[in-house]
């Protein structure tokens, strides 16, 4: 097996979908829970101070501050369709998703080179991190109910797109604030060309994920897993 070496990395900053997970488990499982959960969810929680303010949220993203209910639901809807990253769909979808988990209606797809591997960066000292275009709270939920158990002790902190979109490198830059280490010890493992681009940027070093259906960019380091990786 191939190894690509890697030196001076203190952080660690990990796309999930096409990355850590299949994408058909986002794709086949996780959307079309939503997709059917969602009308009753916050028809349901709609006066719940959270569900209340991202549905406020939605009413902004829409230009509609006097949107009924119907509305709001089928604007859900067809962000859900269309695969929009908008940020109070990506939380309204999280809070959709304890009830899944919890109830064990599904488990978190991981690929099964992840969890050793972050379990082993982790015991080497390096600080873990997530970035990816689901909602914080989604993530979480995520790393909490994988096959290999909880995995959120891992990880140190967690980024959405509250902090800005993946393909902006400014994002990057202010994720390299908040580790607070130099931009070239923190690494960004992802699938996709142009988040890699800008994380490298903004003096990320960064690798791809070849996994697959995922296309090799010569733009970047790749590897098809994480057992790949020397840290």
């Amino acid at each position: 097996m191939a190894t690509l070496e890697l030196t001076n990395i203190k952080a660690i900053v990990t796309d999930i979908e096409g990355t850590t997970t299949d994408i058909a488990f986002v794709q086949d499982v996780l959307f079309p829970y939503a997709y059917q959960a969602l009308p009753a969810f916050v028809r349901r929680h709609s006066e719940s101070p959270e569900v209340a303010a991202q549905l406020e949220a939605v009413k902004l993203e829409m230009g509609q501050p006097d949107a009924a209910m119907d509305a709001l639901i089928d604007q859900l809807l067809l962000w859900i369709d269309t695969d929009q990253k908008v940020t109070p769909l990506k939380a309204l979808q999280g809070m959709v998703w304890i009830q899944g988990y919890e109830t064990g209606d599904f488990t978190a797809h991981l690929y099964d080179d992840v969890a050793p591997n972050l379990q082993r960066w982790a015991a080497a000292g390096k600080a873990l991190y997530v970035y990816s275009s689901g909602s914080v709270q989604a993530q979480k939920l995520l790393f909490a109910h994988t096959p290999a158990g909880d995995l959120t002790p891992l990880f140190s902190d967690y980024f959405d797109t509250r902090i800005g979109h993946k393909r902006e490198v400014a994002s990057y830059a202010q994720i390299v604030q908040k580790v607070g280490l130099p931009a070239d010890t923190i690494l960004f493992l992802s699938d996709i060309v142009e988040e890699l681009d800008a994380a490298r940027e903004a003096g990320l070093q960064t690798v791809q994920l070849v996994r697959p259906g995922t296309e090799s960019s010569q733009a970047h380091p790749t590897v098809t897993d994480f057992n790949q990786l020397v840290l």
